[in-house]
């Protein structure tokens, strides 16, 4: 038996022994980042600036909702790749002037798309609750509520730029005092710098996430863009859209978007039923 089992599992005493201590890097010790204070000022627009608004606003937050983040990446890959494709298409064939066009015929064509899905929602949506059963009928009702709030706040914002124009109060048709000055300018002043960049970021999330449709269920966002697609494609078709680019291209641009969105809508379809055993039809309990 040697000292070591004769001390009880305990090495023997040495004087000499120094205790374990814990490995020290040559140098001071790093000093931890400094903590960054935000101001009264900051603190305010994080929670009341436009793009705070906008994220409750337009992003889906419906508690236990499945949110896939390869969806996400294959969404935006076939984003970019089809706004790449357009863009090559316009510049090459001289269908817009400058950067500003095509800047604004995007701008207006993802404003048709949201008018159009603002149309199409109540309608989809109408149909799935008529042919759920009623246990599912109350609950997507319940649930439809803040995708139809979304749609209104979109509208809405939108509306104030038309509605200053025509009452005149741009122009400055109510100025008729230094107080209803002041007031007019601090009203431009809201304008520009809280309801456009609200409506901006709207227009982007309402067709990113399809009015929050996620929140009445996974598998509506995947269906109402495969219907918005398609939609927009006929009216493509009966506004002669692309005219002036050679037949073949044309018509590589205008299916090009439809069977894409249609691809990656059945995709993600079918990865919802596989990988978390969500379908439509058990969302209708049918």
């Amino acid at each position: 038996m040697n000292a070591w089992n004769q001390q009880g599992g305990r090495p023997p005493y040495d004087p000499h022994h120094q205790p374990y201590q814990p490995y020290q890097p040559y140098g001071p010790p790093p000093v931890p980042p400094p903590v960054r204070r935000v101001g009264p000022f900051r603190r305010l627009w994080r929670a009341v600036g436009p793009i705070a608004v906008g994220r409750k606003v337009f992003r889906p937050s419906r508690p236990g909702r499945v949110d896939d983040p390869v969806v996400a990446r294959m969404q935006k890959i076939r984003t970019l790749v089809g706004l790449g494709a357009v863009v090559w298409v316009m510049f090459s064939y001289r269908l817009v002037a400058s950067v500003g066009d095509l800047a604004s015929d995007r701008a207006n064509q993802s404003w048709i798309n949201v008018l159009v899905l603002s149309v199409t929602f109540p309608v989809v949506v109408g149909v799935l609750i008529g042919v759920a059963r009623p246990p599912a009928r109350q609950e997507l009702l319940r649930r439809a509520a803040k995708p139809f709030g979304s749609i209104v706040a979109i509208i809405a914002g939108v509306a104030v730029f038309p509605a200053s124009v025509l009452t005149g109060f741009v122009g400055g048709r109510f100025a008729t005092n230094p107080v209803m000055s002041v007031i007019t300018g601090l009203v431009t002043l809201f304008t520009l710098l809280w309801i456009l960049p609200f409506v901006v970021y709207g227009v982007g999330m309402s067709l990113v996430h399809v009015f929050r449709t996620a929140d009445i269920h996974e598998t509506v966002p995947p269906l109402l863009a495969l219907v918005l697609v398609w939609e927009m494609t006929l009216i493509d078709l009966l506004t002669g859209a692309y005219e002036g680019v050679p037949g073949p291209v044309r018509i590589a641009l205008m299916l090009g978007a439809p069977l894409s969105v249609t691809a990656v809508a059945l995709w993600e379809l079918r990865r919802l039923r596989v990988g978390y055993g969500l379908t439509l039809r058990g969302a209708l309990m049918r």
